[in-house]
C-alpha cells in the first residue's frame, strides 16, 4: 500500500474505533477458529454508547462478545492516544490473563503500518511505544487503591468480591475526567453491580445503562441479513431454527434467566422462587399516603365491618436494625398499611402501635418477644394497657421466635405469598423478599448489606393470620348501610396456585362444605 494511502487508513482507524475492530481486528471463534472481528448490529451499538457517554453499565447475555468489544476498544485507546492507562479489572488472576492475552492476539494479528511497538510486556501489562498502557489486574479488597488509570473496564462485575469497596477507592481516581464501562452478566440482586444497574435505569447515577438481548445475536436468533453463517454453522451441527429449543433443555430454568435472559429476578438463590416475586412485585400499588414523618405508609384506612392484625418487629431504634409492623386485613389478607423506620425509640414504636391498633378496631397485635421485643411488649401492656396482645398457649404475651419455629413461620409465608392467600402492597417489602436468600450454610436470611425486618414481621403476621383464622369463627357483616359487601374469601371454595412458572390454577374445593 503506497504510504500516502496507508497514512489515510491510519487515520481512518484512528477516528473511528468501530471501522479498526471491523477491519483489522482478529478473534478467537469457538466454531470457526481465527476470524476477523465483524460487528454485528448491537455491537456497534455498544460500541457507539462507548465513545459516547462517559459510565456505562452494561447488562448482558454470554458470549455476547461484549469483553472482546472491551478488549478491542482498549487496544484502539492504547494505539491511537498517547499518555493513556487502560485498566481492565477481572474476577480472578486467571480471568485477568485471558483478557490480555485476547488483545495481545489482536495486536500481533495487525498490518505492521499500525503496531507503533511495544515497550513493556508480561503477563498483566502491555505498554506500547505511544506511552499508552493496559493493565489487566484480578480483583481484591485493595485494588482500586493501585488502579490509576484514563479508561476503567470491570469485566463481570456481578461477581467480583468487595466490589463496592474497589469501586469506592477506585472513583475518585476516575472522577476527574477519566471513564469507566462496568459489564457483567446478572448474579441475582441485591448486589452492587444490581444496584448501580437500577439505579441507572431509574435515572438516580451518571451511568449510561446498555441493555442486550439474546434475540439480537444472529448467531442465536435467525436473521435473514446473515445468510451466510448459517451454513458454516451447519456444517458443525449447530441449527439456527433450533438453538433456543436446545440451549434451553440443556440446562436448568434459572441458569438460562440468569446466563441469557439477563433476569435478576430467580438467578440468585431467593427464599421465594423468582417467578413468583416477578409477580408479587407486579401487584404493588404506590397509592398510598404516610404518616408519622413518611414511616408509615397507609393503602386502606380501617373500615368498621373488618378485624384487622398488626405484627411487630422491634429495634432499639439507633439507625441500625429497623422496626417494623405491617397492617392486615383479617377478611382477606391485604397489606393495608406498613410502618417501617431504624431511627424511632422502643417507647415511640409502642405509642403508635397502640394509637394505630385502636384505630383499626382494636386490632390484635402480635410482637416477637426475642431481646428487646419484652421492653415494646411492656410499654403495650403495661403503660398504654393495650388489650388485644397475642398469647401463646402458655399465657405469655408476645411470640418467642427460635431457630425451629423460624423455619415453621418462614414456611408458612413462603406458602401464602406462592397460594396468593396474602395481599402485598408494598414495594419496600417486596424489595426485602427479593434480597432474602438462602445462604450456602441453608440458613435463610438478608443478603450482606441488606434487611429482613419487614420480612420477620411479615412472618409474624402470616402465621397469626392463619392461626386466628383456623381458630376464630368469621361473622359476615350484612348490614352494611350503603357499603357494598366484601366478596367472601377464596378459601371457602376455590383455592388459587400459583405454579413455579407465575401461572394460577384454581382447586374447587366447593365438595368438602356439601
Amino acid at each position: 500500500m503506497e504510504k500516502e494511502k496507508l497514512i489515510e487508513e491510519f487515520q481512518k482507524c484512528k477516528e473511528n474505533p468501530e471501522y479498526f475492530i471491523s477491519t483489522y481486528i482478529k478473534v478467537t471463534h469457538p466454531v470457526r477458529g481465527l476470524v476477523p472481528f465483524k460487528l454485528y448490529p448491537f455491537q456497534e451499538k455498544i460500541l457507539s454508547d462507548l465513545q459516547e457517554y462517559r459510565f456505562n453499565i452494561l447488562r448482558k447475555f454470554r458470549q455476547a462478545g461484549c469483553t472482546t468489544i472491551a478488549a478491542g476498544y482498549s487496544l484502539w485507546t492504547i494505539i491511537f492516544q498517547k499518555h493513556k492507562s487502560v485498566v481492565i479489572l477481572s474476577k480472578g488472576d486467571a480471568e485477568s490473563t485471558e483478557v490480555l492475552e485476547r488483545i495481545k492476539l489482536m495486536y500481533d494479528e495487525l498490518p505492521e503500518f499500525l503496531k507503533p511497538g511495544i515497550i513493556e510486556d508480561n503477563k498483566h501489562t502491555l505498554k506500547l511505544k505511544t506511552n499508552s498502557v493496559i493493565k489487566s489486574r484480578p480483583s481484591g479488597k485493595q485494588s482500586g487503591r493501585s488502579l490509576a488509570g484514563s479508561l476503567l473496564i470491570i469485566d463481570e462485575a456481578a461477581f467480583i468480591e468487595n466490589i463496592d469497596t474497589i469501586w469506592a477507592a477506585v472513583y475518585p481516581i476516575i472522577s476527574t475526567g477519566g471513564r469507566a464501562f462496568v459489564l457483567s452478566t446478572v448474579n441475582g440482586i441485591g448486589n452492587w453491580y444490581h444496584d448501580v444497574y437500577q439505579n441507572a435505569i431509574n435515572g438516580n447515577n451518571s451511568f449510561h445503562p446498555i441493555d442486550i438481548r439474546w434475540q439480537e445475536h444472529p448467531e442465536y436468533n435467525y436473521n435473514p441479513d446473515f445468510e451466510h453463517l448459517y451454513g458454516a454453522m451447519k456444517e458443525k451441527g449447530l441449527d439456527i431454527h433450533q438453538w433456543e429449543k436446545t440451549t434451553k433443555a440443556n440446562m436448568p430454568t434459572k441458569q438460562w434467566l440468569q446466563e441469557y435472559e439477563c433476569s435478576f429476578l430467580g438467578t440468585g438463590d431467593t427464599y421465594i422462587e423468582g417467578e413468583i416475586l416477578k409477580e408479587v412485585s407486579k401487584q404493588t400499588s404506590d397509592d398510598y399516603y404516610t404518616k408519622y414523618n413518611n414511616r408509615m405508609r397507609v393503602w386502606q384506612d380501617p373500615q368498621p365491618h373488618y378485624s384487622y392484625l398488626i405484627a411487630c418487629d422491634t429495634s432499639l431504634g439507633r439507625d441500625r436494625d429497623y422496626s417494623a409492623f405491617h397492617v392486615i386485613n383479617m377478611y382477606n389478607g391485604q397489606q393495608v398499611a406498613e410502618f417501617y423506620s431504624n431511627r424511632t425509640p422502643i417507647n415511640d414504636f409502642a405509642q403508635i402501635i397502640a394509637s394505630e391498633g385502636m384505630l383499626y378496631n382494636v386490632a390484635h397485635v402480635i410482637c416477637e418477644r426475642n431481646t428487646i421485643g419484652n421492653n415494646l411488649i411492656d410499654w403495650l401492656y403495661n403503660i398504654y394497657e393495650y388489650e388485644n396482645l397475642w398469647c401463646d398457649k402458655k399465657g405469655e404475651i408476645g411470640f418467642q421466635v427460635t431457630a425451629k419455629n423460624r423455619e415453621i413461620i418462614l414456611a408458612q409465608m413462603e406458602e401464602s405469598i406462592r397460594r396468593d392467600l396474602i395481599k402485598i402492597n408494598s414495594t419496600r417489602t417486596c424489595d426485602e423478599l427479593m434480597t432474602f436468600i438462602i445462604k450456602e450454610t441453608g440458613r435463610v436470611e438478608a443478603e450482606k448489606g441488606h434487611n429482613d425486618d419487614l420480612i420477620m414481621s411479615l412472618a409474624l403476621a402470616i402465621h397469626a393470620y392463619k392461626y386466628l383464622l383456623d381458630s376464630m369463627p368469621m361473622e359476615f357483616a350484612t348490614n352494611l348501610g350503603n357499603a357494598e359487601a366484601p366478596p367472601m374469601p377464596a378459601k371457602l371454595d376455590n383455592i388459587q396456585v400459583r405454579t413455579s412458572f407465575g401461572s394460577i390454577s384454581e382447586e374447587d374445593y366447593t365438595w368438602l362444605i356439601k
